[in-house]
């Protein structure tokens, strides 16, 4: 089955890389106007605009600042005229020891949590305000298979951000169905990523492979046909569910 998303507007936090350079290009190919956001490195945002139809566009942010991520929102529904899809993919995984010291610690924990769930709760907040003023929308958000298993202790703040983001979409779910708003959760396992080298550097691949049911990691292009698929709108009745990607080392 072929999916259709011409006409679409849709951002992807994150979109320059890993699971999110994946996605977009899956989202372009399949005819949407990809609205690419990066944080920092803009060569590496450039390549992935290459790649993408014309309609597509980049947009940079620091999420870890409420302000940018507010002005993020707007200048893409400015420069793109409007927004169709919000998917919140872009993460940080910080590696924190408990045995550092609680000042540093504490950084670590608040700066996972304005990255991975503030700025995702911000973002829903003005997707969910224009949805409703312009009939309706879909919101894909990226949790974690971290949400439900959890994760190692150096991981606390990771496993709990991703936590708060399944128990978002569900209530953005429940709450705004009548307004033709819906929402969905995927939560990957281990995914070969640049993000997930430090850990791989750390525990080493073998671990991460020994903790999956097939025989290679998971691969971001393995999760962008299903980003597609629910942006398309023919899993609509699906709406608030949480769907896992994660080769079977997690499954509820």
């Amino acid at each position: 089955m072929e999916v259709s998303l011409k006409g679409k507007v849709i951002l992807v936090t994150g979109g320059s890389r890993g699971i999110g350079r994946a996605i977009s290009k899956q989202l372009s190919d399949s005819g949407a106007a990809v609205a690419v956001h990066y944080n920092s490195n803009k060569e590496q945002a450039q390549s992935i605009l290459k790649e993408l139809n014309s309609d597509s566009q980049l947009f940079q942010a620091n999420l870890s600042d409420a302000s940018e991520t507010i002005n993020l929102f707007k200048q893409v529904v400015e420069k793109m005229n409007g927004l169709d899809v919000l998917i919140n993919n872009a993460g940080v995984a910080i590696y924190s020891d408990l045995t550092k010291k609680d000042d540093d610690w504490l950084s670590d924990w608040q700066f996972t949590m304005d990255v991975n769930l503030r700025a995702t709760g911000l973002l829903c907040k003005k997707g969910i305000e224009h949805f409703l003023e312009n009939g309706g929308g879909r919101i894909i958000n990226i949790s974690s298979r971290a949400a439900f298993r959890g994760d190692t202790s150096d991981y606390l703040a990771y496993a709990a951000s991703k936590g708060g983001v399944v128990a978002l979409t569900r209530s953005i779910a429940r709450a705004y169905g009548k307004n033709e708003i819906k929402a969905f959760t995927i939560a990957p396992g281990f995914v070969r990523t640049d993000m997930a080298q430090d850990f791989m550097d750390q525990y080493g691949e073998g671990f991460a492979l020994n903790d999956i049911a097939l025989n290679q990691l998971t691969e971001p292009k393995d999760l962008a046909p299903l980003v597609t698929l629910m942006a398309s709108g023919l899993m609509d009745h699906a709406t608030g569910c949480t769907i896992d990607v994660n080769a079977a080392s997690y499954v509820h």
